[in-house]
Order: structure tokens, then C-alpha cells, then sequence
């Protein structure tokens, strides 16, 4: 890691300027810690445009932060829902539109610990549909644009990558035979963050100027898993936000503004919080475990992604 003075006591908010002129587009970002994140932004006078599936908690949250912010605060919504490729197309289609730079590419957007079984309209698994394959085809529709203008783009994982299976499982990508919410939910972040690192390997080969930093927010008080968890799920994930293991959304939103924002970051590296088995604490450096690493892993999961959401790479 880097010497930067900020690593001793991890990075916070106060080390951003101003923020003017600079645009972020974010998935995910009407509730946790994309909400959360998109405040930062615009305290600092930055841009934001929100890609989120629901229009009635969009609305409900640019009334929000204008009444935080003021009216004049340069917050807009786009509707994508990523369980839908279609929609994920439809949307890419009017950010070109709409949004003529790109500062970074923020993938936030994610779900979690979805009690059974549930597939999208093409047939994937929710939570890889979602968390991975509607984001795979995301950056690759906006790729040119990031390259164009800002060169970012960053993947929030989740420590989720180190439990459960730690292997893509190619042969059930859909676990139609040994289906649990925790163990879909690890491979669906897993496979998310092994695109994120060959991405990185990629552009480098292509000899292309954009840099992808991967981070996780820790354990976080937010919603992600409360709408399709089960009961006994949301019961234990309710006393545990009440511990000194998990910490406000606030603070899992600021290592995505991290890698948004700070230069002179490493790209194969994780930033998150780095106490208690890194689910709290100060911002920095987590270990990174060499299964997310593993190239020919990578090459499979690509072609496969590429196949499954009818895109190409040009890479």
C-alpha cells in the first residue's frame, strides 16, 4: 500500500476538495450506502445520477437530498432494473444521451440473502443476475463513455467472496441442487469480483486509460437483504447491527467514495473497513485471497458472462 497519510487512521470525507464539474453515476443509490454516498457527492457540489429500479423511492429520494442540499443540488434519476438486460440496454441508451461525461462508474447496486430460489426473465439466478451479469453488461455499454471522460470505474464487493463455495460453480450457475441464500449470494459477489480484477488485467493489455478499483462497504446497517431474506435472516441480521461488528450506512458508503475519488490508490487491491475481520473500522487495505485472482477462472466466467448477456467485449 501506498504511504499516503490518511492509512493510519483510514481515509475519511475530510480529505475531499471540492467536488465541482465532476459527474458520478451510480447504481443502486436511493437507500444504503449508494444513498449515503451520492450526500458526500453532493456536499462537495458534484453531479449525480442515480440508476435505480424503483421510481417512487428514486423520487422520494431526490426530494430528500434537495431539501438537504437545496434545490439547485444536480441529482436526477434514471430507471434500470438490473434483473432485466432489456432495461439495463434501455438505460445505458439514455445515459449516452443525457450524461455527456462520466467522472466514475459506480456499481453499487446489489442484493442479497434472497431466501429461495428466484430466477430472472433470462433465467439466472437473482442474485448473480443482478449483483454480476446486469453489470457486466452496464460497464460494457458504457465503457466508451468512461474511457471518453472520467476513467473510472469502481465495483463494490463484498467479503461474501470469501465464504461459501470459493469457487465459481459452472457446472449449477443457477443452484438448482444445493440452493441457500448465503452460499448464492457469496458466488453471485464472487463472480462480480473476479470480473472486476480481470477487467483491470484487460484494459491493461489493451493499453487503455481507465482504472477499476474493487472495495466492499463492511457490515453495514442498510436494507440490502431485508426485503427477500428470510425471517430468521432478518432476525439475526437486526441484532448484529445493534453490535460493535456493524456500523452505519454512512460509513459503508465511504470506501466507494474512496475509490471515486482518491488518486494514488492500487487497482488489484480491496479497500473496505479493516478492523474486526474487516466488517468495521478504519478505511484502507484488506487482504485480497488469491481464489479472485485465479486467470483461467476469469477467462471461463467472461466468456460465459459475455454469452449469457448477448454482448462482446472489444478489449
Amino acid at each position: 500500500m501506498s504511504d499516503n497519510i490518511w492509512e493510519k487512521n483510514g481515509w475519511t470525507p475530510e480529505r475531499l476538495g471540492s467536488l465541482e464539474g465532476k459527474t458520478y453515476v451510480i447504481t443502486g443509490a436511493n437507500a444504503g450506502a449508494g444513498f449515503e454516498a451520492t450526500k458526500v457527492f453532493l456536499s462537495k457540489g458534484a453531479e449525480v445520477v442515480m440508476l435505480n429500479r424503483s421510481e417512487e423511492k428514486s423520487e422520494a429520494a431526490i426530494l430528500e437530498l434537495k431539501k438537504q442540499f437545496g434545490e439547485n443540488a444536480k441529482v436526477s434519476f434514471i430507471k434500470m432494473d438490473l434483473a432485466e438486460l432489456s432495461s439495463v440496454r434501455k438505460a445505458a441508451e439514455v445515459v449516452i444521451k443525457k450524461v455527456p461525461k462520466i467522472d466514475t462508474l459506480i456499481c453499487n447496486a446489489a442484493i442479497a440473502q434472497v431466501a429461495k430460489q428466484q430466477l430472472t426473465s433470462a433465467g439466472f439466478e437473482s442474485q448473480l443476475g443482478i449483483n454480476h451479469y446486469g453489470h457486466f453488461l452496464l460497464i460494457n455499454l458504457l465503457f466508451e463513455r468512461v474511457e471518453e471522460t472520467g476513467k473510472r470505474i469502481v465495483i463494490v464487493g463484498s467479503n461474501g467472496y470469501k465464504s461459501g463455495l470459493k469457487a465459481i460453480q459452472f457446472d449449477d450457475m443457477n443452484f438448482d441442487k444445493n440452493y441457500t441464500a448465503m452460499s448464492s449470494y457469496c458466488h453471485s459477489k464472487l463472480a462480480q469480483m473476479v470480473f472486476a480484477y480481470e477487467l483491470q488485467h484487460r484494459i491493461k493489455a489493451a493499453k487503455k486509460d481507465v482504472d477499476v478499483f474493487v472495495c466492499h462497504p463492511g457490515a453495514s446497517r442498510t436494507s440490502l437483504a431485508k426485503e427477500e431474506a428470510s425471517f430468521t435472516t432478518n432476525l439475526i441480521l437486526t441484532i448484529l447491527s445493534y453490535t460493535p461488528m456493524a456500523q452505519s450506512a454512512e460509513k459503508g458508503s465511504w470506501p466507494e467514495v474512496m475509490c471515486a475519488t482518491e488518486d494514488n490508490l492500487k487497482q488489484q487491491a480491496y479497500y473496505g473497513p479493516t478492523k474486526r475481520m474487516d466488517m468495521v473500522g478504519p478505511i484502507g487495505e484488506c487482504q485480497l485471497e488469491p481464489h479472485v485472482l485465479d486467470r483461467e477462472v476469469a477467462d471461463k466466467l467472461w466468456k460465459l458472462s459475455e454469452n449469457e448477456t448477448d454482448c462482446k467485449w472489444h478489449l
